[in-house]
């Protein structure tokens, strides 16, 4: 017996199709999806993941972690700049790179707990 995932027939509760694409309006949805998109890579994500290890890595650091080149490194941590997840200094020749804020390390952590309870068919 094969169980079906849509609805046999179409119907909706408009007073609630409303008010949700009324809420959507009032947040930023793309920049948020955009944040997903960033962390969906998987070595952005042992990146981040990393960085919520510890306080600051520089680039080389992150290049051994991850097995990379330094080019392949700075290019995902240029991508995970631009989406505000990490922040850099620069301190002589060597760039340190950081968790942008808590709320990072928070979607990490969440994003661990989830995948340690849900059984996902790859």
């Amino acid at each position: 017996m094969s169980q079906k995932d849509t609805c046999d027939i179409y119907c909706y509760d408009e007073e609630k199709v409303k008010r949700i694409q009324g809420d959507l309006q009032k947040v930023d949805i793309v920049k948020t999806a955009r944040v997903f998109k960033a962390l969906a890579d998987e070595n952005r994500a042992k990146i981040t993941y990393s960085l919520c290890m510890d306080e600051e890595l520089c680039v080389c650091d992150v290049a051994n972690i991850i097995g990379s080149t330094v080019a392949t490194a700075s290019h995902h941590l240029r991508t995970l700049h631009k989406q505000g997840i990490v922040k850099y200094r620069k301190e002589g020749k060597l760039a340190f790179y950081s968790l942008d804020d808590a709320h990072v390390k928070q979607l990490i952590e969440i994003a661990l707990a989830h995948a340690a309870e849900v059984k996902v068919n790859d």
